[in-house]
């Protein structure tokens, strides 16, 4: 009994670490960068991600400071000037686990709201008394537009494949402590996850956020989508390979390593993109080739 129960409180402790990794590595999350002035340094948290049919509210975090905040922005991949506003103080609440967070103001400005998948890059200047500094002015940030996905789809979404990568880890702890039975077992089990959660609830979130249903292969070449396909396809085959025998337990365990290799990417990167051009949305690696 002692020995299952640590091969669970391991599996957990990796899945997440590997949950927090996606969490702060994606490109949807707020990006964390440091202000510094000679007498003090700011930390901020930036806007990455915004969902149709509510104010994009670009926030910095600096209000009551002796600090002047102004953004430049444009759409991402338009040949157009860039727009130049000055932030001014706004009343905003801080984020909550469980009720409504504490009201704080803010320096603020509202940027125009984009189409599904499309884009605004910006970069931000403070100025302190006679010091100006730019922020990510050489390569700016970039906000992704997306529509609303509906907590009935999400959360679910969310809860398989986090389960598909708990019971992935259980399935290779249980290989390496040469428990193939429970190998198989487990294995089993992370198929129907993954499957439930990334080949039938991912295209519904997918649908809901940017119109398309599946943007990978061989209709196109989002990140998401391919690399999902890619560790479902190596479980398949493992399952495949086992199901009326145990012969070769080893593909549960190299199945594992790649579910790992491929969501060592970071979540929604080479995602969907409008075309402001064609209209057209495009996806993934082949974006360039469109501007």
């Amino acid at each position: 009994m002692l020995k299952h129960i640590g091969v669970w409180i391991v599996a957990l402790l990796i899945t997440l670490g590997a949950a927090i990794y996606q969490r702060t590595t994606g490109p949807t999350y707020p990006k964390k960068v440091k202000v510094e002035f000679s007498d003090s340094e700011y930390s901020l948290k930036l806007l990455r991600s915004q969902e149709i049919g509510s104010p994009c509210y670009l926030d910095v975090d600096l209000a009551g400071e002796d600090i002047e905040a102004t953004i430049f922005y444009k759409r991402l991949g338009v040949d157009e000037p860039w727009t130049e506003t000055i932030l001014k103080p706004r009343k905003s609440q801080e984020k909550a686990f469980f009720g409504k967070g504490k009201d704080k103001v803010v320096l603020s400005t509202i940027l125009p709201e984009q189409p599904e998948a499309g884009k605004i890059q910006y970069y931000l200047k403070f100025k302190k008394k006679e010091e100006v500094k730019f922020v990510d002015k050489d390569q700016p940030i970039v906000i992704r537009f997306k529509g609303a996905v509906p907590w009935y789809i999400l959360v679910p979404h969310i809860f398989f494949m986090f389960s598909a990568m708990l019971l992935s880890s259980v399935t290779a702890i249980y290989f390496i402590i040469k428990d193939y039975d429970r190998t198989k077992n487990f294995g089993m089990r992370t198929i129907g996850a993954l499957f439930v959660g990334g080949m039938i609830l991912g295209p519904v979130v997918q649908k809901y956020a940017f119109s398309e249903f599946w943007t990978g292969v061989p209709w196109g070449w989002d990140l998401t989508d391919n690399k999902t396909l890619i560790a479902f396809t190596a479980w398949v085959i493992a399952a495949a390979v086992n199901w009326k025998s145990n012969k070769k337990p080893i593909l549960f365990f190299i199945a594992t390593i790649v579910l790992y290799m491929v969501y060592s990417i970071p979540h929604s990167a080479f995602g969907s993109e409008l075309n402001y051009e064609t209209g057209k949305v495009v996806q993934g690696l082949i974006l360039p080739l469109f501007y």
